[in-house]
C-alpha cells in the first residue's frame, strides 16, 4: 500500500509540476504557444473539470480587439482553471503525504515495538540465561567441591589402607622370617665328619616311591643341573623308601650318575629295594643308616604276564633275563660273586628270593659301602610346619600317571603307569599293592 500511495504522490506532484509551469503564460507569448496552452488546458479541464462560471454576454469590440480579449480571458479561465487544478492536486499531494508520513511512523512505531518485544525477549532469555549459567557454575563448584572431598576420604583411605596393609605385611614377613634358620647349607667337597656324621647340602636330589619315567627325569636334570654349577661338589641322592619300578627309568639314573663330573653319594635312610638297590650298590659311594633295609632279588614278570600266550610268555622271560644280567651282573661283580652264585644266595637267604638285609650288614656284601650314625640336613632352612597342608583327596596323587585307589575287595592299591613295551618293573611287591589296569 505504501508504495501504491507513493506512486500516487510522485504522479500528482509530476502535474502539479506541469500545470504550474501554464498557471501564468507571459503577456507575449506567441499566438501557438497559446493555442498549445490552452489545448492543454482544455485536456486538463477534461480530465479535471473544474465548475464553470456564469457565462456573460462579452461586449463587443473591435475585430482584431474582441479576438485578443477573448484569447485574453479564455487565457485567463484557463489559467484559473489550471490554478484551482494545481490547488487540489496539491492538496491531494499533501493529503498522500500526510499519509505516507503517518503510515511510515505508523510502520515505525510498529518496528520500534517490534524492536522493544526483540529486546524484551533478548533482555528475559539474557536473564534467564545468566541465571542457568550461575546455576551451572554453582553446580559445577559444588561438584568439584563434592568431588575434591571424595579424593580427600579417598586418600586418607587409601593412606588408612596402606598403613594396614605395611602393618600386615610387616607382621606377615616378621612371621615368615621366623621360618627361616640363620644358617647356610654346608657344601663340603668330604662330606662325612670324623665322628661318622654326613653332612648334606643343598645339592639334594630326593629318589622316592616307584621309579617311573618322570622319576627319571627329575634325578636326571638335577644332576645336570649341579653338575653345570660346581663339578668338584658332590651330588646327594636321598632315598627316604623306594620299591623299586621301572627298569629303564632306572638304568637312566644310572647311566646320568656315571656320567657326572661331580662324585654322586646315594643315601638310604629307610628302604631301598629292587631298582632302588641297584642303584644304591652301584653308586660311585653310597651311606646308610645301621638299621635301614637294602633288598635285591631277582626281575619278577607277573606284573607283566597277563594274557600273553605260551610263546610270548617265553620270549618276554628270555628278554627279562637279558635285563637281569645287565643289572644283576654289575652288582654280582662289586660283591665278587657270579651271577649264579648270587640267585643262590638270595633263595638261601629266603625262600621267596627276596634276599634284604639291615645296612650295617649290607655293608658287609658291599651292597652300600659306608654306615653313619647322623645325618646332618644343611638344606633344611624352611620350618615344614609352615607348609600348607596338602588338601584331601579321595585318591593320593603320586607323580602325574598313578592314583592310590581302592579294589573290589576294598583294599588300597596302587595302579602303575603304563611302561614301554620293551620295559619292566623291577620293583618290591609282595602284597601285590602295585598292580597293573
Amino acid at each position: 500500500m505504501c508504495n501504491h500511495l507513493m506512486h500516487r504522490y510522485l504522479t500528482l506532484t509530476l502535474i502539479a509540476s506541469s500545470l504550474t509551469v501554464f498557471a501564468e503564460p507571459p503577456a507575449s507569448a506567441h499566438p501557438i504557444q497559446t493555442e498549445q496552452i490552452a489545448k492543454v488546458a482544455t485536456a486538463t479541464e477534461a480530465t479535471n473539470p473544474l465548475p464553470s462560471p456564469a457565462p456573460t454576454a462579452p461586449a463587443p469590440l473591435p475585430e482584431d480587439a474582441s479576438e485578443t480579449e477573448r484569447l485574453n480571458e479564455e487565457t485567463a479561465l484557463i489559467a484559473a482553471r489550471a490554478g484551482r487544478a494545481t490547488a487540489e492536486l496539491h492538496a491531494e499531494v499533501a493529503q498522500l503525504k500526510a499519509e505516507k508520513d503517518h503510515l511510515t511512523e505508523k510502520l515505525a512505531l510498529e518496528e520500534l515495538q517490534r524492536k522493544i518485544v526483540d529486546l524484551k525477549a533478548r533482555r528475559e532469555f539474557e536473564v534467564e540465561e545468566e541465571k542457568l549459567n550461575r546455576e551451572a557454575t554453582l553446580a559445577k563448584l559444588e561438584a568439584e567441591k563434592l568431588g575434591n572431598e571424595y579424593k580427600t576420604k579417598q586418600v586418607e583411605w587409601l593412606m588408612e589402607t596402606s598403613r594396614l596393609e605395611a602393618e600386615i605385611k610387616t607382621l606377615e614377613t616378621t612371621a615368615q622370617r621366623e621360618n627361616y634358620a640363620d644358617a647356610a647349607p654346608s657344601q663340603l667337597e668330604n662330606p662325612v665328619l670324623e665322628n661318622g656324621t654326613l653332612v648334606i647340602s643343598d645339592r639334594r636330589i630326593s629318589l622316592n616311591g616307584l621309579i617311573v619315567g618322570s622319576t627319571a627325569d627329575h634325578v636326571s636334570s638335577r644332576l645336570d643341573y649341579y653338575n653345570n654349577k660346581d663339578p668338584k661338589l658332590p651330588i646327594f641322592i636321598v632315598i627316604d623308601e623306594s620299591p623299586g619300578g621301572s627298569v629303564m627309568s632306572g638304568y637312566r639314573i644310572l647311566k646320568a650318575m656315571e656320567g657326572s663330573r661331580a662324585p654322586i653319594y646315594v643315601v638310604v635312610k629307610s628302604f631301598a629295594a629292587s631298582m632302588a638297590a641297584a642303584i644304591t650298590t652301584l653308586a660311585e659311594r653310597s651311606y646308610a643308616y645301621p638299621n635301614a633295609i637294602i633288598l635285591h632279588h631277582q626281575m619278577s614278570s607277573r606284573l607283566t604276564f597277563a594274557n600273553l600266550n605260551v610263546t610270548e610268555q617265553k620270549e618276554l622271560y628270555e628278554e627279562s633275563q637279558k635285563w637281569w644280567t645287565r643289572l644283576a651282573g654289575p652288582v654280582a661283580a662289586k660283591m665278587g660273586v657270579s651271577t649264579e652264585e648270587f640267585i643262590k644266595q638270595m633263595y638261601a637267604n629266603s625262600s621267596s628270593g627276596d634276599w634284604s638285609e639291615f645296612a650295617d650288614e649290607a655293608q658287609r656284601l658291599k651292597w652300600v659301602d659306608h654306615i653313619v650314625t647322623s645325618i646332618h640336613e644343611t638344606a633344611l632352612l624352611r620350618d615344614p610346619d609352615a607348609q600348607k597342608a596338602p588338601s584331601a583327596a579321595p585318591a593320593v596323587r603320586i607323580g602325574s600317571a598313578m592314583t592310590e585307589e581302592l579294589d573290589e575287595n576294598g583294599r588300597p592299591v596302587m595302579y602303575l603307569p603304563r611302561i614301554n613295551p620293551r620295559d619292566y618293573y623291577f620293583l618290591y611287591n609282595p602284597d601285590n599293592y602295585y598292580r597293573v589296569r
